[in-house]
């Protein structure tokens, strides 16, 4: 065979393997693409990995005291890998899941330990990576369980797997439900303080690496996330927690005595705006009553009597009247020339001050004297209002707030006949309760129109990020003398007025309105089959104003319907028991104690408040009485007293006090604090006077 041949035939042979190769390839990959195509597929499913989401913890809503209204508590899902490294050799795991299953039905008692050891056997049999071994773990449950031998021990315990999720919680559960709102992916509008402030409260979500197993289940790949997540801010509402509480109570009792649709309650600071109370309550088809509307915020509609305010304080303040101008009020029953017929509660009333027909509350005299004054003029009426804002919404830090009405004679809807008298006395018109509120807050607060505001304050970790304040609407909606003469007229309505028999009381003076509106149903208007709204808004004490307050009572279908018996109670039992529980409001000062007596206990606490409960008991206080002795003390001459001062920086002496005050003087200095016991503080593990650093923990021990 010659060399030519020789070399024509490897290479002949050499391309013959080429060729058989890649046709092996070919058909290889045809079987892998066609035969085997599932089988890899579901393969490289199983085996994927992504980073996923991990929800940060929301921040807590706090009421103005400092009590928690909504917190987020961390609950826990377990998994175990029955394949885990550490537990890999069948001794390991035989010797280990047993004990296991001996712990969980001990804790449980859901399953017995022969159960739970055949669940776990099973899924090892199965090579299951991600077995379930509960849901809805709390925190303390965890700790317990990675105590358990299996999970505690170095070498084995990486066979649990954790995902922590978070539950949100209101501790008071109905309390101011509405207003504190909640968080929904479903609901595109936002609800209550929640909703308003999610992107505070929300937090930084954090990643964690996963990787999906046969099944479709995910898992951690490690235990840590790659990146942390950052916890939410927490929320300092203005709610007073115990206030909300006499609120809630007042209102339910009063709805489901009248058997009324629905009812509110707002309960404000006059000078700050803050918003101490919310309740808003809707009756169910079961006659219960259940917190499923804010009616306080978004119910827009007729106000009736209570509006006489802003028409009295036009007149007034635009010179056309003065409170002792004569007004005949033609018996209670008027019908105007083209226009309605108007008609008073009481039809006795004729010729009197127009002080006197605020306090009666008479439709007639309001619907008359402003149409007297500004039928020729009606712009010169509605632009006045306007200058009040009551066409504006204020603005509020929760959303849905209602869209205020009051017309003028540019809109369709206004009659020259009709319109201008119906408005005197609150009709043609919408305004929310909360809107009227703020109105009559103008006057307490002396002519100066605020936003009312449901958050004080934004913390993070304990620091404030943001603080708010109540927006000026307009610093003076009237003059000072105007101002004058409507606190006296509001003072007179409860004095002498249709608020005399239900809000008038001997320890605290207090100003007002009533108001009893007829409602339109619909489109129908005002059917034959009438339905009415009461409420009442006003302020106490009249004479030294601190919270002003408005109720308002839907369609209440038992007993009477009239303003003052109806909303009346519900005024007068939230103000007596808010001023019983509020120190600062000056209240009548005690008559003097003379010759000896005990002496009241004193606490290491506010000096201000000392002298003045000192001062309200006629005892003088801040020297020591030479004649002082442990039976008793002769007030005339004062009584021992030493202040106790330390410098910043120190720990505060706590001793003697309750626990929610030595809480709130050690927080307030820095300090952790352990609490044992109960009653008041008779020991600390630190000294006051003493100097440790901020964040050290102090224990007081209570008696």
């Amino acid at each position: 065979m010659g060399i030519r041949t020789n070399i024509l035939l490897r290479v002949y042979i050499a391309f013959g393997l080429i060729l058989l190769f890649a046709f092996a390839v070919v058909v290889q990959l045809c079987r892998v693409q066609f035969v085997q195509g599932k089988k890899w597929k579901d393969m490289a499913a199983s085996l994927s990995a992504q980073y996923q989401t991990v929800e940060a913890a929301r921040g807590n809503i706090f009421s103005a005291d400092g009590s928690l209204l909504a917190t987020s508590v961390p609950e826990y899902e377990l998994h175990m890998d029955m394949m885990a490294g550490g537990i890999a050799e069948d001794s390991v795991f035989n010797d280990n899941i047993d004990q296991l299953a001996m712990n969980l039905s001990k804790m449980y008692g859901d399953r017995s330990a022969r159960e739970y050891s055949r669940i776990f056997r099973d899924a090892r049999k199965e090579g299951s990576r991600y077995q379930l071994l509960r849901r809805r773990v709390s925190y303390q449950e965890l700790k317990k369980i990675k105590e358990f031998p299996i999970f505690k021990k170095r070498k084995t315990k990486n066979c649990l797997i954790v995902l922590q999720q978070n539950k949100r919680i209101r501790p008071f559960h109905s309390l101011a439900a509405r207003t504190i709102g909640y968080k929904n992916e479903n609901v595109k509008n936002a609800v209550g303080l929640e909703g308003a402030y999610s992107s505070y409260i929300n937090g930084e979500n954090g990643r964690r690496l996963m990787q999906r197993i046969p099944g479709g289940t995910w898992m951690p790949v490690d235990d840590d996330e790659e990146i942390a997540a950052k916890d939410g801010a927490d929320i300092i509402s203005t709610i007073n927690v115990n206030f909300q509480d006499v609120a809630q109570e007042a209102l339910m009792k009063q709805l489901t005595k009248s058997e009324a649709d629905h009812g509110c309650v707002v309960l404000m600071e006059v000078a700050t705006g803050e918003v101490r109370a919310i309740a808003n309550f809707t009756r169910t088809k079961e006659g219960d009553y259940e917190e499923r509307m804010n009616y306080a915020i978004s119910n827009a509609i007729d106000p009736g009597s209570t509006f006489k305010l802003a028409s009295y304080m036009t007149l007034l303040d635009q010179h056309k009247i003065d409170t002792s101008s004569i007004v005949n009020a033609e018996g209670g029953k008027y019908k105007f020339p083209k226009g309605p017929t108007i008609t008073d509660t009481e039809h006795d009333n004729y010729e009197m001050s127009v002080k006197r027909a605020f306090e009666e509350s008479s439709n007639v005299a309001a619907a008359k004297l402003v149409t007297r004054y500004y039928h020729d003029n009606p712009w010169e009426y509605i632009n006045k209002l306007y200058s009040y804002h009551l066409n504006e919404r204020l603005g509020l830090q929760i959303p849905g707030e209602g869209k205020p009405v009051i017309k003028n004679p540019s809109n369709r809807s206004w009659n020259k006949n009709y319109t201008l008298p119906e408005m005197a006395y609150g009709y043609e018109m919408n305004l929310t309760p909360l809107q009227m509120l703020a109105f009559y807050n103008s006057v307490p607060n002396n002519g100066k129109l605020i936003a009312p505001i449901f958050v004080r304050e934004i913390r993070r970790l304990g620091n404030p990020i943001e603080q708010f304040q109540a927006r000026v609407i307009n610093e003076h909606v009237c003059s000072d003398v105007t101002v004058g003469k409507l606190k006296g007229m509001l003072e007179g309505v409860v004095l002498n007025g249709t608020g005399k028999n239900v809000i008038k009381n001997k320890l605290y003076s207090v100003a007002g309105k009533t108001g009893t509106a007829q409602i339109a149903d619909g489109r129908k208007g005002y059917t034959a089959h009438k339905t009415y709204q009461a409420s009442f808004c006003g302020y106490f004490p009249a004479d030294h104003p601190k919270y002003s307050m408005i109720v308002v009572i839907n369609n209440p279908t038992k007993g009477n319907y009239l303003a003052a018996l109806v909303a009346g109670p519900v005024f007068r039992e939230i103000a007596d028991r808010v001023y019983a529980n509020d120190m600062e409001i000056n209240q009548s000062p005690a008559t003097n104690l003379v010759g000896n007596t005990s002496m009241p206990k004193v606490k290491q606490g506010n000096l201000k408040a000392l002298k003045k409960v000192y001062t309200k008991l006629g005892v003088k206080p801040l020297y020591a009485s030479a004649n002082a002795n442990t039976g008793g003390v002769d007030t005339s001459n004062g009584i021992p007293f030493e202040e106790v001062r330390y410098k910043n920086g120190t720990v505060p002496g706590v001793t003697g006090m309750g626990l929610s005050d030595a809480l709130y003087v050690l927080g307030n200095a820095g300090y952790k604090v352990t609490v044992r016991g109960s009653g008041v503080v008779t020991t600390q593990s630190v000294t006051g006077g003493s100097l440790i650093p901020k964040g050290s923990r102090i224990t007081i021990e209570l008696q």
